[in-house]
């Protein structure tokens, strides 16, 4: 009886014994798959997602050149300036002779023209000036800020593709970018927590603005609907007491998204302690630059085609010291007409404040509401806008 038990002792033991070595070897195979000459599925999920990475570094990397040729082209399209005068003739008579001849009068001396601005060229992957950017704006919190914010989802982006349309048919040489312009600073007539009359979004409510994006149809060249989103988004900081170099950092984690870009309103930077509303704001170059540089540095570090960086403006002392303002390779400039009223008061806004003083490319605002307040008028057109000199790149809806 006791050799029976010792016998199935024995055999336990070495049941035992294989099953731990079983395991053993199982063990080692997944940890040193390599001494076994066999695949190692953790290892190939890490270079699946290390081959993914490297496509879209890739992706991002292998954009091509800039052409230097084209983009001064299109420049110089852009600044529509008049054609030099030709030279007139006039019949002069001698008055001791009789005998008429015909004399050319060469044309007066053209003044110099300020557009386009020499400027550095941008890096590759520029959206300026091959396409033209058509925003929606507004705040999904307001019906009264935008129409971004002012229709239901659906009937807002029906109502950008029409205006996509109607740019695609007035200028089919430009290829259209639909873009939606959040406010996501905002000021505000009380003074909030810290007393800096201004309310920042929460971060929630910019992914939303994200998410519709994403629901834009991509347009190619010849503006048909393709698959995907390419929309690009705005986010629009409005100061009020605090300052670009706060709140435009805060904003960090979004502008390293490659369809991600910025607007800033001097409208409502108040720098004399004044309540945003009373009275209009200001910028320096000073505070352009530093944002311009703050996102070239973004750029840099994570490789990604330039940023817009839209100036909003619609009287001279929103912006101070224009001529100081440096355009970078890495952020492309618009300085962007924000002025409401009938036709002829927004041409002459456009042509006192925006043409005067360049920078880089120009922008031009439509309200659906306040552009009309007066009876009988309508929205300008884009034939209307592409009369002007230099026509705007930006176009935003309101």
């Amino acid at each position: 009886m006791k050799l029976c038990y010792d016998v199935f002792v024995m055999k336990k033991n070495i049941l035992q014994f294989f099953a731990i070595l079983l395991l053993l070897l199982v063990l080692l195979f997944f940890v040193f798959p390599k001494f076994f000459g066999g695949v190692s599925y953790i290892k190939d999920e890490q270079n699946a997602n290390t081959l993914t990475e490297n496509k879209k570094e890739k992706k991002l990397t292998a954009l091509p050149p800039l052409d230097t040729a084209a983009y001064d082209k299109k420049l110089e399209a852009l600044a529509n300036n008049p054609p030099p005068k030709a030279s007139t003739t006039k019949i002069v008579k001698d008055p001791k002779t009789g005998e008429e001849t015909t004399v050319t009068i060469p044309p007066p001396p053209a003044p110099p023209n300020i557009w386009p601005v020499k400027t550095v060229y941008p890096n590759a992957g520029a959206i300026l000036p091959f396409r033209r950017i058509i925003a929606y704006y507004g705040n999904l919190y307001s019906t009264k800020m935008g129409a971004l914010g002012q229709y239901p989802e659906a009937e807002m982006l029906a109502r950008l593709d029409a205006e996509v349309k109607k740019w695609e048919a007035a200028d089919p040489d430009t290829p259209v970018v639909p873009a939606l312009h959040y406010i996501a600073v905002v000021a505000q007539g009380s003074p909030g927590a810290d007393g800096k009359y201004r309310f920042r979004m929460p971060d929630s409510e910019i992914d939303k603005v994200l998410a519709i994006a994403a629901k834009i149809p991509a347009r190619n060249a010849s503006g048909i609907a393709d698959a995907g989103g390419n929309a690009i988004v705005f986010l629009d900081i409005q100061v009020g007491f605090s300052n670009l170099q706060t709140e435009v950092p805060r904003l960090q984690k979004y502008l390293k998204l490659p369809n991600v870009h910025l607007g800033v309103d001097p409208e409502f930077s108040m720098k004399t302690g004044i309540r945003p509303g009373k009275i209009v704001g200001t910028l320096d170059a000073t505070d352009i630059n530093f944002t311009a540089n703050y996102l070239a540095q973004i750029v840099r570090e994570n490789n990604i085609p330039p940023k817009v960086l839209v100036i909003h403006r619609y009287t001279q002392k929103m912006l101070t010291n224009y001529q100081a303002i440096k355009p970078l390779p890495e952020v492309q400039i618009v300085m962007h007409m924000d002025g409401w009223g009938v036709m002829a008061k927004k041409i002459g806004t456009y042509r006192n404040f925006i043409f005067p003083e360049p920078v880089q490319f120009t922008g031009f605002k439509l309200f659906y509401k306040n552009d009309l307040l007066t009876p009988g008028t309508t929205l300008m057109t884009p034939h209307d806008l592409l009369q002007l000199r230099p026509q705007p790149i930006y176009i935003q809806y309101q």
